[in-house]
């Protein structure tokens, strides 16, 4: 076996698309440089995060993804790495699962482009597709690590790298972080804006969803604020697993992580619902939420580019939900909505 790394140049705001998208074929890993919000960070008042004099002048404008790909004798491995989830026929084709399998690298290579292709038809892609090389298992297990600091994602809550350690103060919880090839390191507006509404209405006695998990950061954030009935779950079984891993470096054990979607979440009902997703998924699924939502609860929804806006609130209102609260940084939105 030997390990491919496919280069992707693109956009921020096509960057997330293509990481889930990576993510949901089977990348073993997956690294992102974005000067933007590498720049963020390190402009925050607040952040823990310092850089030499140049340094974000030298990252340029383009967002590089790096993704890793085993590759065996009969070709490159695609697909979740478990079959006891596949979801073939997934929301549209740009975020299904494939079913597990090893295609011809060059077919592999093709259906990447295909995919970044598809993605390009409602986000700006930038140049896409570079190319790919060969490189040795040390190197990219390691070389996304050094782009990932701590940094402050509300006013309560620190994510840290679990390679690292950070001093706060009392008042201050810390979320030790090992994303893995699983979407999610709380960098992205999307996931900062879940973390701040959560820090701001999550309550102790809340029995709260996290759909579309990830790496686990918003279920294990909702641990660290004091909600001790989480449930976490991904179609993803890749994702499934850093979620449980980073919940045991936590040491919030307790949350319930599993693979499934909506129609499998084993609770009745729950007074939060937590959906960092997409804005075409959500639409999809919005309908299905408020039998899921207690009469008082909440549904906190994010990943939502701000050229979905008018579609995400029509479903959203079709759904018979009021939205009490909207957020919004930098093209990006998240809402708390609430039963009409």
């Amino acid at each position: 076996m030997q390990w491919i790394e496919i280069k992707i140049v693109t956009t921020e705001d096509a960057s997330d698309a293509i990481c889930e998208m990576l993510a949901q074929i089977g990348a073993d890993g997956i690294a992102v440089c974005d000067p933007y919000e590498i720049k963020r960070i390190i402009d925050d008042p607040e952040s823990l995060s310092y850089a030499d004099d140049g340094y974000i002048d030298s990252l340029g404008t383009d967002v590089t993804i790096n993704a890793y790909f085993a590759e065996f004798d009969d070709g490159v491995r695609l697909g979740a790495k478990s079959e006891e989830y596949s979801n073939p026929d997934g929301v549209g084709m740009i975020y299904a699962n494939i079913g597990t399998r090893t295609v011809p690298t060059e077919d592999a290579m093709n259906l990447l482009k295909e995919r970044i292709a598809d993605i390009g038809q409602f986000l700006d892609i930038g140049q896409g597709f570079v190319g790919y090389k060969y490189v040795k298992d040390e190197d990219w297990a390691n070389n996304w690590k050094k782009d990932y600091k701590a940094f402050r994602i509300s006013d309560r809550i620190v994510i840290c790298p679990s390679w690292e350690t950070v001093e706060v103060d009392d008042k201050t919880e810390v979320v030790y972080l090992d994303p893995g090839s699983a979407f999610g390191t709380g960098t992205h507006e999307t996931t900062s804006m879940c973390a701040e509404f959560l820090d701001k209405r999550l309550k102790a006695d809340d029995k709260l969803l996290d759909l579309g998990t990830g790496s686990g950061i918003l279920a294990i954030i909702a641990s660290k604020l004091g909600c001790k009935n989480i449930e976490a779950i991904d179609i993803d079984r890749l994702a499934v697993d850093v979620a449980i891993d980073n919940c045991e470096k936590n040491d919030c054990s307790f949350i319930d992580c599993y693979t499934g979607e909506l129609k499998d979440a084993k609770s009745k009902s729950y007074s939060v619902i937590v959906a960092n997703i997409i804005a075409d998924v959500i639409c999809a699924i919005a309908a299905d939420i408020p039998s899921k939502l207690d009469d008082d609860g909440f549904f906190l929804c994010s990943g939502i580019i701000n050229t979905k806006r008018e579609r995400v609130e029509k479903a959203l209102a079709d759904a018979g939900f009021v939205i009490e609260e909207c957020m919004e940084k930098h093209d990006w939105l998240a809402y708390v909505c609430k039963k009409a």
